[in-house]
């Protein structure tokens, strides 16, 4: 649901707060929104914030198991300067920034590697464009040929690149539009996933690896979404060997309570959605590292869903080296009641996250 990327812009607060002036005209994320695809995969610049984000398990043809996340990000700067038809039409006018985060688990060795990056639009540096089919931060990418999508990332660690095709349609998430996040108007994003594509491709790191697999691709976009008392989330995407999926998410406040906007979806094998209400589910913590919990008990007793979450490796941390709180992210295990694979964000442990 909120990328990894997220700490980085937290480190930009006072650079984008300059850039944007008192009170730029973004939209807010309303009910009744109408979607459009495959428009909606691509950019929303009348939205202040927007990620496109990827994540998955693969094996290659050893059993070595991998997990793999790309996220793509863009901020806006200036609304305004983008809207203009005058001489500020500068490629180099910062009107959105754009952030970027790649990462791969590797399960039997035992090593989590990360690398982080960050540039404005300029002259083809980094965007999102529905007219070209792709979203992208230099040489990391995601490009699309209808719904499938080519997803490649090199960084001075490991190399990655897959094609991942979607074993079901988009999901929208929450009613009538909107993801809600907290109680006011406009604390809510526009919602939609990919729930299981299916995935095969090549991994560099240590080795050439051909691996199959599945992934998820969540892509939000809005503008005010967070509460002032709510500070970090745990958000779960779970892909079971019966060909279903649920999503969660559980946001958490300063006094320790779980927010009732917290909430999620269950996809079921035909791909049909059902709304999951905070009610609905529990998740409780069971084992730490650190910090942060990665042993966790999830129950949804109307689905008979009773499940552990395990961390496929412990320490999946990510320290950002532009500043901003650490926050855990990676590859786990479901076992109990249903079996399956998945990823684990936990943000706010480290600090509180406020979006600027």
């Amino acid at each position: 649901m909120w990328p990894a990327a997220i700490a980085l812009l937290i480190a930009l607060s006072p650079l984008l707060a300059a850039a944007t002036g008192p009170s730029p005209q973004y939209r807010k994320a309303l009910p009744g929104y109408r979607y459009s695809f495959p428009r909606d995969h691509f950019e929303h610049p009348d939205f202040r914030t927007e990620w496109w984000y990827y994540t998955g398990n693969v094996t290659d043809t050893a059993g070595q198991r991998f997990g793999f996340e790309l996220v793509f990000f863009r901020q806006g700067a200036d609304l305004g300067r983008a809207q203009q038809d005058s001489d500020q039409k500068s490629s180099w006018n910062v009107r959105d920034l754009y952030l970027a985060h790649a990462a791969l688990t590797d399960v039997g060795g035992r090593e989590f590697r990360y690398e982080e990056r960050l540039n404005r639009q300029g002259p083809g540096l980094a965007g999102a464009s529905f007219a070209t089919q792709r979203v992208w931060n230099g040489n990391w990418s995601a490009v699309w040929s209808g719904e499938s999508q080519i997803l490649e990332a090199t960084t001075g660690q490991f190399h990655f690149r897959f094609d991942a095709r979607p074993a079901k349609p988009p999901v929208i998430h929450g009613e009538n539009g909107v993801s809600r996040k907290a109680a006011g108007e406009g604390q809510a994003s526009h919602y939609v996933s990919f729930t299981r594509l299916q995935v095969k491709g090549l991994v560099y790191a240590g080795g050439r690896h051909e691996v199959t697999g599945e992934a998820w691709m969540d892509h939000e976009w809005f503008t005010e979404q967070l509460a002032g008392d709510q500070v970090g989330w745990d958000w779960f995407s779970v892909q079971l060997d019966n060909h279903t999926e649920v999503m969660l998410f559980q946001l958490r406040r300063k006094d320790g309570s779980v927010d009732p906007f917290s909430a999620g979806s269950f996809i079921d094998a035909s791909g049909k959605n059902r709304k999951l209400s905070q009610s609905e589910f529990t998740l409780e913590p069971v084992e730490r590292e650190g910090k942060y919990p990665v042993v966790w008990r999830i129950r949804i007793p109307s689905l008979g869903i009773d499940i552990t979450c395990r961390a496929a490796l412990r320490n999946q941390e990510l320290r950002p080296r532009r500043g901003g709180p650490s926050y855990w992210e990676g590859a786990v295990d479901y076992t109990g009641s249903h079996a399956g694979v998945g990823y684990l964000e936990m943000t706010g442990y480290d600090a509180p996250v406020k979006l600027p």
